[in-house]
């Protein structure tokens, strides 16, 4: 049995104002493609979907489409699940005639989970599927008030899916869920405060591969059969160095798993570029493509008139601009005395030292009283 696994799509997520939804569009054509030359016989979704539990119309039109190309137009079955940022209802609209297509859409975490059971020429492959299991909905799934965290909460359901699944055979368990240990980035939404959002890799014990959603980088999660696929693209430039794909997964006939992480590129990137102004305004192509998503990091000490302006210029998807050793006033400082008492060179050079980190040299006062005594010049013989 083969099949894709991939996560956190977020349709509809903008990065620092930016639109992305041309960017996924892109990425989930690569998918498709992918999944038209591999041929497996699903493709799995292990939640966040979409970016918020009301998503746009363009988001909603993109899922549509591609949706429709894997399962109608390929015929792969598709099973996706509820994260922490899909609305559980307008995800599983309509899926009860859906899966009759083979689209098998979970929304709400149920008190009884039903595997969708896939064949192969080794027999059944039972698939589970586990929504974000946020506690208050479980406790009214389950109709018991003993539920309060994360652990609990996944602990019930699966004790559950225990009870009821056949004790050979092979299974498959799609999860929402943090767990301990594993390496976040700054694009996930937590789950919850305090802790109470984390959950042991153990409480997956039993089945053959775990498909999970929720943190963006690829990994396992303890063992190796336990595993995160990744978001389709990088959500922040904490995922800079990230390899972003999805994940083929083939069970064999004893269950044993066996994953290789596929890199899915898209139109843009999302990169951190440093260097002086003038090199990175003089060389634009020589590090990958000028309209990739960008933080840039300037080393320049000296100011820099309209420098993001400037960047855009050239690099048109400039989003973010660190100046690490540009050294800035602290917010609210002034000068110690009576400012009204002070020269303008002398008020200049305060501002040039907060500016530069660097006390103003002769050479350079000398400079500003020129620049003064010209436009005193100037102004004096216009007023005449």
């Amino acid at each position: 049995m083969r099949f894709i696994h991939t996560a956190d799509w977020h349709l509809g997520r903008q990065l620092h104002g930016k639109r992305l939804i041309e960017d996924q569009a892109r990425l989930l054509d690569r998918l498709v493609e992918l999944a038209r030359d591999v041929k497996p016989d699903a493709v799995v979704i292990s939640g966040d979907v979409y970016d918020r539990s009301l998503p746009s119309t363009d988001a909603v039109q993109l899922l549509d489409n591609v949706l429709s190309r894997l399962v109608m137009g390929l015929g792969i079955p598709v099973l996706a699940i509820a994260g922490n940022h899909d609305s559980p209802t307008r995800l599983q609209f309509a899926s009860k005639m859906l899966q009759q297509r083979g689209l098998h859409l979970f929304g709400f975490p149920a008190a009884s989970i039903k595997p969708v059971i896939l064949e192969d020429e080794h027999g059944p492959v039972r698939f589970y599927a586990v929504p974000f299991a946020e506690p208050a909905l479980v406790r009214e799934s389950l109709a018991t008030e003993e539920i309060h965290d994360h652990q609990a909460a996944l602990d019930a359901l699966l004790d559950g899916i225990r009870l009821s699944r056949p004790r050979d055979g092979r299974s498959v368990l799609l999860a929402h869920a943090f767990v301990r240990g594993s390496s976040q980035s700054e694009s996930e939404r937590p789950l919850s405060v305090g802790g109470a959002d984390l959950v042991d890799a153990a409480c997956f014990a039993g089945f053959d591969y775990v498909a999970l959603g929720h943190l963006h980088r690829p990994q396992k999660a303890g063992p190796d059969h336990i595993r995160y696929a990744g978001s389709l693209f990088k959500y922040s430039f904490s995922e800079v160095n990230d390899v972003k794909g999805v994940d083929l997964v083939e069970i064999g006939p004893d269950g044993k798993a066996t994953v290789e992480h596929i890199q899915i590129q898209g139109i843009r990137d999302v990169r951190r570029i440093e260097g002086l102004f003038s090199d990175l305004m003089d060389s634009p192509a020589s590090d990958g493509n000028s309209e990739d998503y960008l933080l840039i990091c300037l080393n320049d000490t000296g100011a820099i008139l309209d420098a993001m302006g400037r960047l855009r210029e050239v690099y048109p998807n400039v989003l973010h601009l660190e100046r690490p050793h540009s050294a800035r006033p602290e917010s609210g400082s002034r000068s110690p005395g009576d400012h009204r008492k002070r020269t303008d060179a002398d008020l200049f050079a305060d501002f040039f030292a907060n500016v530069t980190g660097e006390p103003i040299t002769e050479e350079q006062a000398a400079a500003y009283e020129v620049v003064v005594r010209r436009v005193r010049d100037e102004s004096e013989a216009s007023a005449q």
